[in-house]
């Protein structure tokens, strides 16, 4: 959900930026299209595609996390249209992501729930009780730091799962993932990413393994990784000035600063 950038989106404004955070399709009041099929990857790609088309930009940056970021590294992969630089939040480059699914179980059990979301019907009718507050509790309980996550900000997320098919659009990405992504590439064939890119990674991660990043440099020619010790998923919203400071860093092409502990903002208590 766009609310989820609402920390970065002055930083980027202040580097002189025009800076847009859309929400996918199926979230907000973007529209659900109601089929699986609509959630593929060449849709979420043309979608991104249009957005850049209508900004008419020369230079473009893209920043993006959760399912933003899956598609993201698949634009780069796939050179849909020139990129400037790349900055990816917490989603493993697929190449690093498969290694890591096919060695050991660590990573396939943090995954469990994209095999859940398989099931027809089921989900949603879990997901949706309460209004949907199962999602805004989700989001809230896999945190660390929750200051960041006060009440009127998971009510936008509860809310925004609540509307009709929104939950039904949010599972199809997860569905379509597994039935309309095509031939899987080994992890050598993936072609290479030359754009700059910055990886930020949360350590605390409850659905993605750290060494599920493991080997990204293989992949992209130019590429940085900083980890947040203590900090989940969430890593914009819960440490967003370490996060801002990375951004910043890269985007100025100066030196991206490394996470310490005493950078992390607030102990939980």
């Amino acid at each position: 959900h766009k609310i989820s950038w609402r920390f970065q989106l002055p930083m980027l404004a202040e580097l002189g930026y025009e800076a847009w955070a859309p929400n996918l399709r199926g979230y907000g009041k973007s529209s659900r299209p109601p089929f699986v099929e609509d959630y593929a990857m060449d849709h979420l790609l043309a979608d991104v595609a249009g957005l850049i088309d209508a900004a008419g930009k020369q230079e473009v940056v893209l920043i993006a996390h959760d399912w933003g970021a899956v598609i993201a590294w698949q634009f780069a992969i796939r050179k849909i249209r020139p990129l400037t630089k790349l900055i990816i939040c917490n989603v493993p480059h697929p190449g690093p992501m498969r290694r890591a699914m096919g060695k050991g179980l660590a990573q396939l059990k943090k995954s469990w729930y994209v095999f859940f979301f398989q099931i027809p019907w089921l989900p949603e009718k879990l997901l949706g009780r309460q209004n949907a507050q199962p999602v805004a509790d989700a989001i809230f309980n896999s945190a660390v730091d929750k200051s960041n996550f006060p009440p009127h900000i998971m009510e936008i997320y509860r809310e925004n799962a609540s509307q009709p098919g929104a939950l039904t659009a949010m599972v199809n990405y997860y569905r379509a993932l597994l039935k309309f992504s095509g031939p899987q590439q080994k992890p050598e064939e993936i072609p290479l990413i030359e754009v700059p890119t910055l990886m930020i990674w949360g350590e605390d991660d409850v659905a993605l393994t750290k060494e599920s990043t493991y080997g990204t440099d293989e992949f992209v020619t130019d590429f940085r990784i900083r980890y947040l010790p203590r900090v989940s998923h969430w890593v914009q919203q819960e440490a967003p000035e370490v996060t801002n400071a990375m951004m910043r860093a890269f985007l100025q092409d100066q030196p991206v600063p490394e996470a310490h502990w005493e950078m992390i903002l607030t102990e939980p208590s």
